[in-house]
């Protein structure tokens, strides 16, 4: 008998605790500690879940993700001493959840009680077939199975209570990866997940949602810091707090090499005149040993690797997040993780995406704005505006950033419970997506 693989080693560790749908026990004061807050997993065939992490190697075109299936979709660690950094892949956001909810202290067996259902289904991994492997000529086919399970085999009636209302799932890519238009003959890019009229009902979680959602709603990237008690999360404040920013403004990406106008080849064209320009009488009046640092992340090479960014964000005061291939990037929970204060350019990169986690009205508080625009067709100097906010502004921002840090981390499963008592990205999810589904509810009964 040959010797199992690495992938079949990864599954057998994982499968244990997804396939034991654990509930909450139930007497007074669970009653009343999880009033509203019940939520029921429904029962999914593993062809939905967990048979999907089976094809990791499958698909040539894109990235084996197999090494990111370890530690419940945390990945490997960054090195083996590592207590809370791992090379995450952000869409493993999928499995990373459905781990985290087993812990979740309000859970019911019973669907008829539950406040929201949730479905445990890999909607981005499953994706991959029809984005880069063989039906990618069927990608309206995306969800149906799905679909046909939960309505017609497997307790239909808990479908149809809500008509799917009640029902919510995370989507571990951009929601413009699940939005072709039925019409596109042949497919463009994308399935049409979200485009089939069966699930207009149900709350997707996202990485990045459309500007005018119907369904979904953003929530924030996976970093690659994912500490297990609360020791480890306060020494990494601290050390962000005490880190010594000697460069004024970082960008860490690609892109900016097209000879069109665009904020990135903008900003990379400031960077490099500001960096050759940088004299000592600057330095001596700004306290700044570099005005402009540039991390090459071309072709994905900082994806996994958090040493080749983290250690620059934490020198540096602002982090500019220009908007690439769609608005949001991971960059910018990567930067609020190391106390950088984001620099946006346009409101689709965050205000208008992670209200739940980072409240509209708080942007002011923690960010800066400078129209994309103004840079690219007005010539507007970053590095003027931002030399021009007062130094006393400067350190309330990054206070304010590393205040919310814990609302943008991913903790650890079996995480202490010292740090559980800290909110963090899947505590507020979850929270949002109650509420969420609590209001969706009451706009359909008042329509009866």
């Amino acid at each position: 008998m040959p010797p199992p693989s690495a992938t079949t080693l990864l599954l057998l560790l994982i499968l244990p605790p997804l396939l034991l749908h654990t509930t909450t026990p139930q007497n007074n004061d669970t009653e009343a500690e999880c009033e509203n807050l019940w939520i029921h997993i429904r029962h999914l065939p593993t062809q939905f879940n967990i048979d999907l992490l089976k094809n990791c190697s499958n698909y040539p075109l894109y990235d084996n993700f197999c090494p990111y299936i370890s530690n419940h979709g945390l990945g490997l660690k960054t090195h083996n001493r590592s207590h809370s950094w791992y090379r995450t892949d952000p869409h493993m956001l999928e499995l990373i959840f459905h781990r985290r909810i087993l812990e979740y202290p309000c859970l019911t067996a019973d669907p008829d009680t539950a406040d929201a259902i949730y479905l445990p289904y890999y909607a981005s991994i499953d994706s991959l077939r029809y984005l880069y492997g063989p039906d990618v000529n069927s990608s309206y086919l995306h969800g149906l199975e799905l679909f046909q399970f939960i309505t017609q085999f497997n307790s239909p009636d808990i479908w149809a209570k809500n008509k799917g209302h009640d029902h919510f799932l995370v989507m571990a890519r951009t929601a413009w990866d699940f939005i072709q238009p039925f019409s596109d003959d042949p497919p463009i890019w994308g399935t049409s997940f979200l485009e089939l009229p069966a699930f207009y009902n149900v709350t997707a979680l996202t990485l990045e949602s459309r500007a005018y959602p119907w369904q979904e709603q953003a929530i924030p990237y996976p970093t690659s810091f994912h500490p297990p008690n609360l020791a480890l999360f306060d020494s990494w404040i601290s050390r962000v707090r005490r880190s010594e920013r000697t460069t004024l403004m970082l960008f860490a990406g690609g892109g900016g090499i097209s000879a069109s106008p665009n904020v990135r080849r903008s900003i990379l064209l400031e960077c490099t005149n500001c960096t050759s320009g940088f004299g000592s009488t600057s330095q001596n009046n700004h306290n700044y040993l570099k005005l402009c640092e540039f991390v090459d992340c071309s072709n994905g090479i900082c994806e996994h690797d958090p040493i080749r960014y983290m250690k620059p964000m934490l020198q540096s005061t602002f982090c500019l997040q220009p908007p690439g291939d769609t608005p949001t990037r991971r960059s910018t929970f990567d930067g609020i993780l190391a106390g950088c204060i984001p620099v946006f350019f346009e409101d689709l990169s965050a205000k208008s995406q992670y209200k739940w986690h980072l409240p509209e009205e708080e942007y002011k508080e923690f960010s800066v704005f400078i129209p994309k625009e103004d840079v690219v067709y007005k010539g507007l100097s970053i590095l003027d505006v931002l030399m021009g906010i007062p130094k006393s502004d400067v350190k309330r921002m990054r206070e304010k950033v590393i205040e919310i840090i814990s609302r943008v981390t991913y903790r650890k499963q079996g995480s202490s419970l010292g740090l559980r008592a800290k909110k963090d990205a899947f505590d507020i999810a979850i929270e949002g997506t109650l509420q969420r589904i609590k209001s969706k509810l009451k706009e359909v009964a008042a329509e009866m």
